[in-house]
């Protein structure tokens, strides 16, 4: 009864949906446990491409899929993207939420807003979706869970208490209980017979020995307490938010597969130590198409970093990695590999925890030659360049881990699988 976890390891965007949805077609369910619609993964198969923001990846392999209470769930986005899905002929009658995922209302949006408005050029340059501020209202105690959204009376209810308290937090808020609850309880209408105990549907999944993939959104340098604080998510990412965000014990999860991009990406403000800029930095961005799914922002664009992966490596205990658009980095004559860092002089193996040492450290660079063969119709290892395959043995002693898997092309077809996980 395997429990199997993919997580983005660097900071997001590293190519999860597809190793999510690859994986899906050997599981028997797929479950969301972290997040909201400020996540994007993008799927290309049989020349479509679909985006998704808040349903798991696995929503096309017509097996169960799990919102799990670790998420938190704006129910206006989740409707728009479920109407999307079917709209492309997607059978969405297998989505469950779980009743202890918290809501997004509108008003966390424009607290959102205010709270970056307010930070001025400190901005943390979130995605403005009300993320933030929801995960702040789940631990002051004061959110409202979708077993209450579901419940009408129950609804209004929370409504007439929560809201008071937003707005004498912040005045700027224009909204009345009576405006929030006459468009959101139809909402509620349509989501109530997807929401349950999603923690017992798994356990009962367990028992039944079911295959369960576990679907991390962001990358684990985007952890609360592990990534560049305080340009963050709200959430835990990595393997280490599985077990509260889907309601399972650790002993249920048998691998980690950690899914990193053969360079390094960044969305948004906050450190990047193997930033690079110019021709180079352009020419990956085209070739790799490194634009937001959610944002359409130009993404920063960086070396492969040793010293994230190994963090992220230690944080989920990863068992595997994925190294996915390989074929990108065709045509660069020369890569570097950051193998550590160097702080005030000081080598350094390790992310520091502040802003200030963040911004000081800096890379150690080692190159290699690249490679200019076309990559992208191979079907295993043995037929990569040899100065490919070198990058890739060096990428695994450098983060002490195997890779299991590598992509040399956006479709399904273009995954080279070296190990099976399920």
């Amino acid at each position: 009864m395997p429990g199997v976890v993919v997580v983005g390891s660097q900071w997001g965007d590293e190519g999860k949906g597809k190793i999510t949805d690859y994986l899906s077609s050997k599981a028997d369910v797929v479950v969301r446990y972290q997040g909201g619609n400020n996540a994007g993964h993008t799927i290309e198969f049989n020349n479509q491409k679909y985006a998704l923001r808040l349903v798991p990846s696995g929503i096309f392999s017509g097996n169960p899929v799990v919102l799990g209470n670790g998420m938190v769930i704006n129910p206006k986005a989740l409707l728009e993207e479920i109407k999307y899905l079917n709209d492309a002929n997607i059978n969405t009658s297998k989505i469950l939420i779980s009743d202890r995922a918290h809501v997004i209302l509108p008003y966390h949006l424009e607290i959102d807003a205010l709270q970056e408005k307010y930070r001025g050029d400190k901005n943390i340059g979130t995605t403005k979706k009300g993320i933030g501020p929801t995960y702040v209202d789940k631990y002051a105690r004061i959110g409202i869970r979708m077993g209450e959204f579901v419940n009408e009376e129950l609804f209004k209810e929370r409504l007439a208490e929560v809201l008071p308290l937003k707005k004498r937090e912040y005045p700027e808020l224009d909204f009345s209980v009576e405006g929030i609850f006459e468009e959101y309880k139809e909402y509620a209408k349509i989501i109530k017979p997807m929401v349950c105990d999603t923690a017992l549907v798994l356990d009962e999944a367990f028992e039944n020995k079911k295959n369960i993939l576990f679907e991390g959104a962001q990358g684990t340098m985007l952890d609360i307490d592990y990534g560049t604080y305080p340009y963050v998510t709200s959430s835990h990412p990595g393997a280490n938010g599985v077990c509260e965000g889907a309601g399972v014990g650790p002993v249920m999860i048998d691998e980690a597969i950690g899914i990193v991009k053969a360079y390094t990406t960044r969305v948004g403000s906050g450190a990047f130590p193997t930033e690079i800029e110019g021709e180079i930095a352009n020419t990956i961005r085209e070739v790799g198409r490194e634009y937001g799914t959610v944002t359409k922002r130009p993404r920063r664009i960086g070396w492969f970093d040793a010293v994230v992966v190994n963090q992220s490596r230690r944080m989920s205990g990863l068992t595997g990695i994925s190294l996915m658009l390989l074929d990108v980095l065709t045509g660069v004559e020369e890569l570097s590999i950051c193998t550590a860092y160097t702080l005030d002089g000081k080598v350094i193996h390790a992310l520091p925890s502040t802003i200030s040492e963040l911004d000081r450290v800096q890379p150690v660079l080692e190159t290699m030659p690249g490679w200019s063969e076309d990559i992208t119709t191979v079907t295993s290892f043995a037929e990569l360049p040899e100065n490919c395959k070198k990058y890739l043995h060096r990428i695994e002693e450098l983060i002490k881990c195997p890779i299991v898997m590598f992509s040399v092309g956006p479709d399904r077809t273009q995954t080279i699988v070296l190990k099976e996980v399920f």
